[in-house]
């Protein structure tokens, strides 16, 4: 006979259980969300962790107490994957909003010595800057900006994706292509 788990899986509600399927369901969502989903509902409906984990395609139950024991404490975020290795994350949000105030400042030439950003010029005003980020890479820096929907253009420049400046006998208007979210992976 099973010993009793340390820590069981506490009652889910009906959002909870309603988004749990939808993710255990869609073919669009990642592997993993969909195994650590799969996972829950199977001891959900009162499955062992061992049977849940091969229901969901694991090896392993000691896997899926762990989901469960970090799904009772944190919810459905339990289900996103944790940074999974390597150097511990420096920079917060305040640092990444320091990152993108310095990029959207228009770089001035003489003190920066650039008209437009590249990611090592923006490296070295962030380096240098009395309130800045002296050991800040240029990877830090590229995937901030791709975060928070920017990207790299023939002109040299950053600009925000899916927004375009368009030329009109009115003027120059803003046109934002609203499939954007969709097309990012």
């Amino acid at each position: 006979m099973a010993r009793p788990a340390k820590d069981p899986l506490r009652p889910l509600t009906p959002a909870e259980r309603r988004d749990l399927e939808r993710v255990a369901r869609t073919a669009s969502e990642r592997a993993d969300r969909v195994s650590r989903a799969r996972a829950l509902l199977a001891v959900a409906d009162g499955a062992s962790f061992t049977d849940a984990a091969t229901a969901a395609g694991r090896t392993s139950g000691d896997g899926v107490a762990h989901l469960v024991s970090r799904f009772n404490q944190h919810g459905l975020a339990a289900l996103d994957s944790r940074h999974g290795g390597g150097p511990a994350i420096q920079y917060g949000e305040a640092e990444r909003e320091r990152i993108l105030c310095e990029a959207r400042r228009t770089p001035d030439r003489e003190a920066d010595g650039t008209a437009t950003w590249s990611l090592t010029t923006l490296q070295r005003a962030l380096r240098c800057a009395p309130d800045g980020l002296p050991h800040v890479s240029t990877f830090t820096i590229l995937k901030t900006l791709h975060d928070a929907g920017l990207s790299w253009q023939a002109d040299r420049t950053w600009c925000e994706t899916g927004v375009a400046q368009r030329k009109r006998r009115d003027g120059v208007v803003r046109v934002v292509d609203p499939a954007t979210p969709q097309k990012q992976p």
